[in-house]
């Protein structure tokens, strides 16, 4: 069945495994002493969020948003609507979102404004996957898994209508690929 969706294997699971470990360290020196909270961006960031949070050394928080911006698309349509907001209060807080993959940048500009409205000590982000040649506004990525080409991908938390989340690797999806069996 998934050979009639995937084009090619991107980013394997022990890559994926490997470089959310490094993350982890890294996230860990940085915000030593700092209590951070992590933000996770519903729903596909929860897989890169979970495994994150176990790499990580030092005590932190986690709180999510839900915001849309695809639908049922392969595109983003531009238009950011906030589904849920945070229940944590971050103002003075060390806040890093933890992002699934960055691809125009829209969705992750308007949370930006909508966050430092709110006074926190800092705001970073961390994102599994980016796609800087589909980028529309400029974002400042302090932790990156991994760049990728532009092309449409799932597994690892990335969905097609809300398939294929459970993939334990990055791949491409076949364009070809439309309708979705529910069997």
């Amino acid at each position: 069945m998934l050979e009639n969706i995937i084009e090619e294997i991107l980013i394997s699971e022990e890559m994926i495994q490997k470089r959310v470990k490094e993350l982890g360290k890294q996230i860990s020196r940085d915000y030593a002493d700092k209590d951070p909270i992590l933000i996770s961006i519903l729903k596909g960031g929860v897989y890169f969020l979970i495994d994150l949070t176990r790499a990580i050394t030092i005590p932190h928080t986690i709180d999510f948003m839900v915001v849309s911006s695809y639908g049922d698309s392969r595109e983003t349509s531009g238009i950011v609507r906030l589904v849920k907001d945070l229940k944590e209060d971050i103002r003075h807080r060390y806040v890093l979102i933890i992002e699934d993959i960055i691809d125009s940048g829209l969705t992750l500009d308007y949370l930006l404004k909508s966050l430092q409205a709110r006074e926190p000590q800092s705001i970073e982000i961390c994102t599994l996957l980016s796609k800087p040649s589909r980028r529309k506004v400029d974002l400042h990525v302090k932790y990156l898994g991994y760049e990728i080409p532009d092309k449409f991908v799932v597994g690892y938390g990335l969905d097609y209508q809300q398939y294929y989340r459970n993939l334990p690797f990055i791949c491409v999806f076949k364009s070809d690929v439309s309708v979705i069996s529910k069997q």
